[in-house]
């Protein structure tokens, strides 16, 4: 193979862009990676110049297009705005053809195609819907060749020499891509890196030699913050799902976790296993956890190797906390031997000098997240692996090597409702509109069922509340499904495990009520019994009639008065007093469902004492000027006290 000349080299992204459409003639085929790795200003300078050209047709692949919440108007807005200034700094570049599919205003010459999207923010999207591609995580790359890809914007971190690149937060699928356009036998696409120093350094198989890469561009500073994902409060209902999650975790096993709060609870009970494992289990009691006197629940000795397709928030507290800690290394024999307990001197020297305990293939998470990310020690930088997705969500290559390394997989995901008969809803509605993707959840639950002790985990909250209308996520049926029902394992939900792989139609239904809110169970009953699926003399434990959201807050308010359960287990976002306010503006938003319930809150909000006046400065609210400020200082003022009674 020839070596590949010297890239060329920019100060400025509209250069670069420039560069690209002289390059390339014809409709622009361009990959982005998903999240963070995504070249903000670069894209918005090639989006500039083809916006209102019409002879230069955009079709842009990517996923997780990040945008920074608005805000909006009234409360809301008053709360977001200055946090979203404090938190993603004045100067964050918005991508312009996010803001143009707000709008539906994306022109008709210009396509975005992801298959993966921020959750919630495109519904009302008609061009994401449309180009939406429902894709596993692993099928992309041959996807983006399918397509005829002609070239990948990605933004990079340079080693502190200059001598490599790394593609640090995004291994994912520029390397696949690449071989899967070129094994088609179309030309390499032409490759674009932006250069920004504030984008961790990791090395290993996420570095490459400059020439990797066609051009370099970097642009002068100021540098734009990374996208920071808020960090959000965990409930009752998360904690209790994340502590039964975390009594399938087997000490020497292998950990994947998705993102979110259903995640960061768990994370967090796995924490207080290892580290408290007392007023772990006092918790466990207090769910009424049948594993709490289990001998095997106790702190990690051999630690767990992480093998995920997104490293996050709940990682890094695991490996400071020495949870995560289990090397592998990629030699078949040596892991042979390590698993049998007879490892060589050999073998112990390369878990020490090559071994790696986590893996991912894309990392995102807060300006803490980052700031870890950057300044890690050396043994905790070379024992995170980056790789490309194929590695992370799928079992290839040496088959027998990957059944060792993830030994014990427990593969944690979260789904949005599940049936009664083992089918869930994880990335879309029943209309057809998407919330947000497959993403790798398919590969995860097929890997369980292909390695010989791994389980799939999908964990549900009970119920979901929306215009003050409580409904059931354990339901009949539904009219869109992400995981079909035939590869049902394990459900969990704040009221406890259904453990339904290889079970019948009927166990399964019996197993998924028994994990239903009580206002729910019955209606289930009835429909399963109609349809043939029950026996009719069928009856529930007596410990279901206890699915209740006001007993599971009883079992739980003890822990948050000792500090066993905070409302950020992996730190916050948000200062003291806004933490005050997000529980606030949260009750005030369930208080206000309804017509009804709107009258009597802001019937009682008219006798309500400024009490925080700190809070209400923090809501430009300490001075109210006219009725309608006045009225939200005191709705504000009240949803204060309400909201921290249970604290």
């Amino acid at each position: 193979m020839e070596p590949r000349p010297a890239p060329l080299t920019f100060d400025s992204v509209d250069t670069a862009a420039d560069f690209l459409l002289k390059r390339i003639a014809g409709p622009l085929h361009i990959g982005a990676p998903l999240g963070l790795g995504k070249p903000h200003r670069l894209l918005n300078a090639l989006y500039a110049r083809v916006e209102s050209d019409t002879s230069r047709p955009l079709h842009l692949y990517t996923a997780l297009s990040l945008d920074p919440p608005a805000g909006g108007k009234g409360l809301e807005g008053r709360f977001v705005k200055p946090f979203v200034e404090r938190h993603f700094g004045a100067d964050f570049p918005r991508l312009a053809y996010v803001q143009a599919l707000k709008r539906n205003a994306l022109p008709a010459h210009v396509e975005i195609e992801e298959f993966y999207l921020q959750s919630g923010a495109m519904l009302n999207s008609v061009p994401v819907q449309r180009r939406y591609a429902s894709l596993n995580y692993t099928h992309v790359a041959r996807a983006l060749a399918d397509r005829g890809l002609n070239a990948i914007v990605q933004k990079v971190a340079r080693s502190p020499d200059g001598s490599r690149l790394s593609l640090s937060c995004n291994t994912d699928l520029t390397f696949d891509a690449v071989d899967a356009v070129v094994a088609r036998g179309l030309p390499r696409p032409l490759l674009i890196a932006e250069v920004d120093p504030r984008l961790p350094w990791l090395g290993g198989s996420a570095t490459v030699a400059p020439d990797y890469f066609d051009a370099i561009v970097t642009p002068p500073g100021p540098y734009p913050r990374l996208f920071g994902l808020p960090r959000q409060p965990v409930t009752d209902a998360d904690y209790a799902i994340g502590f039964h999650a975390s009594t399938l975790v087997v000490d020497g096993g292998t950990l994947q976790i998705g993102i979110g709060a259903l995640a960061d609870a768990l994370c967090h009970a796995l924490v207080l296993r290892h580290v408290d494992n007392e007023a772990y289990r006092d918790v466990l009691r207090a769910l009424g956890s049948p594993r709490a006197e289990d001998d095997t629940l106790s702190p990690f000795e051999r630690g767990l190797y992480g093998c995920s397709e997104m490293i996050n928030e709940g990682f890094r507290r695991l490996v400071e906390v020495g949870v995560i800690k289990r090397r592998v290394v990629d030699d078949l024999a040596a892991m042979q031997r390590i698993e049998r307990g007879g490892p060589s001197a050999h073998d112990l020297a390369l878990l020490e000098q090559r071994g790696e305990f986590l893996h991912g293939a894309f990392y995102l998470g807060s300006p803490e997240f980052y700031a870890w990310m950057r300044d890690l020690p050396p043994d905790t930088r070379r024992a995170i692996g980056m790789r490309r997705v194929g590695e992370v969500n799928d079992l290839v290559g040496d088959i027998e090597l990957e059944r060792l390394q993830r030994r014990d997989a427990r593969f944690f995901n979260t789904c949005m409702m599940a049936t009664a008969l083992g089918a869930a809803t994880s990335d879309a509605l029943e209309d057809g509109r998407v919330v947000s993707g497959v993403g790798g959840q398919y590969n995860f639950v097929a890997m369980a069922h292909a390695l010989p002790d791994a389980r799939s985990v999908l964990m549900v909250r009970s119920v979901r509340e929306s215009g003050g209308r409580v409904t059931s996520n354990v339901v009949w049926n539904y009219g869109h499904t992400t995981i079909p029902r035939h590869l049902r394992d394990v459900y969990i939900s704040e009221y406890g495990i259904a453990d339904i792989r290889g079970r019948c139609d009927e166990d399964c239904v019996m197993a998924m009520t028994a994990i239903a809110d009580v206002r729910f169970q019955q209606g289930l009953i009835d429909v399963a019994r109609r349809e043939g699926k029950l026996r009719a003399n069928f009856a529930l434990p007596a410990t279901a009639s206890r699915n209740t959201p006001e007993r599971l807050a009883a079992a739980l308010r003890p822990f948050h008065k000792s500090g066993a359960l905070p409302d950020y287990p992996l730190g916050s976002d948000f200062t003291p007093v806004e933490q005050r306010l997000v529980k606030a503006l949260a009750w005030l938003k369930s208080n206000t469902a309804t017509r009804g319930a709107k009258l009597h809150t802001v019937w009682r909000a008219l006798g309500a004492k400024a009490l925080d006046r700190e809070a209400l400065e923090r809501m430009d609210l300490a001075s109210p000027q006219g009725f309608g400020e006045r009225l939200e200082a005191r709705l504000v003022s009240l949803a204060l006290v309400e909201s921290s009674r249970g604290s």
